[in-house]
């Protein structure tokens, strides 16, 4: 298991949303990242190298991007954002 953790900028993107979308994301956060966040999927890749993150996690049409450090087991959630 992991441990997610979020960014302030990523606490800041996320208040911009709708509470009922705040909920579909962080729910689906916690369902695709606790276990096996590097394993890519239909709807997590690795990203190309840049400056933002390393990972995209795709919720419907809501993007996060995150980091993941094996040797300590954690998930930064570093942006939260809209296709």
């Amino acid at each position: 298991m992991f441990v997610i953790e979020f960014t302030e900028s990523a606490e800041y993107d996320l208040c911009h949303f709708k509470k009922y979308e705040q909920s579909i994301i962080l729910d689906e956060i916690e369902k695709q990242l606790l276990c096996e966040p590097s394993k890519e999927t239909r709807n997590r890749k690795r990203l190309e190298p840049n400056n933002l993150s390393k990972w995209e996690l795709r919720i419907a049409e809501y993007r996060i991007f995150y980091d993941i450090d094996e040797t300590i087991k954690t998930v930064k959630v570093k942006a939260v954002g809209w296709k």
